[in-house]
């Protein structure tokens, strides 16, 4: 999965953040400023999207979205990096990453709370695979408003497909249980390749066959399920 969108050139934004000024909103420690110093080499705030520069009307929850560049020293970025970004900048976001002549998408779900509307709510992210800085970018979803671009953009970045009658929340939280699920198979696979009984490897080998199904329904679009998170 490496999808890139190709943003208007009426969007191009183009300035140059500083770490500190991510680091006095985003309340940074110092085990965060080093991530930064040692990972990223410079941000650039490259597109706003918003009403006026690509003319889809603002929604509720989604009055602009902004696109930022990040590049990188390493070919491994912390999500705590991520996570700082936003939560300094109070619009949704969406990252390209850059390292050695390649690009990927990362973003997460972010949307006000309902709870306190000056607070937002970020998910897990979600990221495209690396492509060459090259590669053929593909045009901006088709949308009725910056909410539904928003909404098509992070669904290019999910690994299953949207199930019918799917809002962008749920489909969040079935992405999230996936990742859940798929950490339980994997730790019960790994409870079976140190168990030498028989016994109990059968009584493994159940275990995991019904963590596998139940991943395989989520995979689908069921209705979501308990799922033992860590």
């Amino acid at each position: 999965m490496t999808v890139l969108f190709d943003y208007p050139k009426a969007a191009a934004f183009g300035r140059v953040v500083s770490k500190t000024r991510i680091y006095e909103h985003a309340g940074a420690s110092t085990a965060l400023k080093d991530l930064f110093v040692t990972q990223v080499d410079q941000i650039v705030w490259k597109f706003k999207l918003a009403p006026e520069t690509i003319n889809l009307a603002a929604t509720r929850t989604v009055s602009e979205i902004q696109v930022f560049g990040i590049s990188l020293r390493t070919n491994k970025l912390d999500e705590e990096v991520l996570r700082a970004i936003d939560r300094a900048i109070p619009f949704p976001l969406l990252f390209e990453l850059a390292w050695s002549g390649k690009r990927k998408a990362v973003a997460a779900f972010k949307r006000p709370s309902e709870a306190d509307a000056t607070k937002w709510v970020v998910s897990e992210y979600f990221a495209t695979d690396w492509a060459p800085d090259d590669a053929p970018r593909q045009p901006l979803p088709v949308a009725l408003n910056l909410g539904g671009l928003y909404d098509a953009i992070l669904t290019a970045m999910m690994p299953v497909s949207k199930a019918a009658g799917e809002d962008i929340q749920t489909r969040v939280a079935r992405m999230e249980a996936i990742r859940a699920k798929t950490r339980e198979v994997d730790r019960i696979k790994a409870r079976l390749g140190r168990e030498k009984q028989f016994n109990k490897r059968v009584a493994i080998n159940a275990e995991l066959r019904m963590a596998k199904q139940e991943l395989d329904r989520l995979a689908m679009g069921e209705p979501i399920r308990a799922v033992t998170s860590e």
